[in-house]
């Protein structure tokens, strides 16, 4: 590349759309990167943790956004971890309860069951829970790869939020518009751009899951004012609200798992607890097509195939991807103008 005489400018500059081309293919390299080398994780972490820390630091200073980020996340990491010592007894011993109930109940009432041997579903079940909670209580712990990789993911999210520039050096070199600021100013945009859709597919969500776990509470303590106390109640609400974070199996999850602690409680129990679920699951319904269906506008066929492509690549964080990556490249591609065909032979 050649420079004029009287000037540092190149004589042959990049264009902006080449520019613009390289920041998409190097947004696109990243998401596989992520998945390639398992690093879902600590993305996850960086994007939830930098929407709390946002809306701090919109009625706080940088500083003590920071430090009310910091105690707000010890806080949440005490609730997940309490949380999840209790489940590791709870639920497979509620589904060693339940499920013998439950297949009693269907022979009794003639209902045809997909299987016939109670005992080898209970194992099955019990096996598969304990596997999975036995997971999260190594992911949990101190001194795993993964919980490492939630340490670095908040220090990242702390530093994005202090420093959100790339290019520390704009405006100080000799020729002003240079390939490498107008890469990071056009990289800058695309991240910003997939921030924007994760708070509108996250923002939803945890908007779905709160009202989801403040009927639930209710639903709790309505059946303890009737002499109906549902057990592991603090279990049930951050099952409810954890799960709720999930776009549409989230709740399929929380429901089996109020379903059978009601279960195993009573036959009664049980069914009141469906008769809910039932009820406010319709509610659920309305209230997604008001805030999900407003906001994200994608069929449920295609977010349930995202959601399934996103469990295979990259577990749960891939499916809290997912919705997020398709509502992305809807949200670029329809900024992206192009020129209809009008030469139809």
């Amino acid at each position: 590349m050649s420079y004029s005489n009287d000037s540092m400018e190149p004589s042959s500059p990049i264009s902006q759309r080449t520019i613009e081309r390289a920041s998409y293919i190097t947004v696109a390299l990243f998401m596989v990167s992520l998945v390639y080398f398992g690093l879902t994780t600590p993305f996850i972490t960086v994007l939830f943790g930098y929407l709390i820390i946002t809306h701090l630091g919109r009625v706080l200073s940088k500083t003590w956004a920071v430090m009310g980020f910091c105690v707000l996340t010890l806080l949440l990491f005490w609730l997940f971890i309490n949380s999840l010592h209790q489940a590791v007894g709870v639920l497979p011993t509620t589904a060693q309860k339940a499920i013998p109930m439950l297949v009693d109940f269907a022979h009794r009432y003639g209902f045809d069951l997909p299987f016939s041997d109670s005992g080898t579903l209970k194992s099955f079940v019990v096996e598969e829970l304990r596997d999975r909670l036995e997971h999260l209580v190594k992911f949990a712990q101190l001194s795993t790869k993964e919980f490492v990789y939630v340490i670095i993911g908040l220090v990242v999210t702390c530093g994005v939020f202090v420093q959100r520039t790339i290019d520390l050096g704009a405006g100080s070199y000799k020729i002003t518009h240079n390939v490498y600021s107008g890469f990071t100013e056009a990289l800058s945009r695309r991240f910003s751009n997939f921030f924007l859709s994760f708070h509108t597919v996250m923002g939803a969500q945890v908007i779905i899951s709160t009202v989801n776990t403040f009927f639930t509470g209710l639903f709790l303590v309505i059946l303890y004012l009737c002499n109906y106390p549902l057990p592991y109640s603090f279990v049930i609400v951050v099952v409810t609200f954890l799960c709720g974070l999930l776009p549409i199996v989230g709740n399929l999850i929380s429901n089996t798992v109020i379903f059978f602690i009601g279960l195993s409680q009573s036959m009664n129990l049980g069914i009141i607890a469906l008769t809910y679920l039932i009820v406010l699951h319709k509610f659920e319904y309305f209230l997604n097509s008001k805030i999900i269906g407003g906001k994200i506008k994608n069929p449920m066929w295609l977010t349930l195939l995202g959601l399934l492509a996103g469990e295979r690549l990259g577990g749960v964080p891939g499916m809290i991807l997912a919705p997020v990556i398709l509502h992305y490249c809807k949200f670029e591609a329809s900024a992206i103008p192009y020129r209809p065909d009008t030469n139809h032979s």
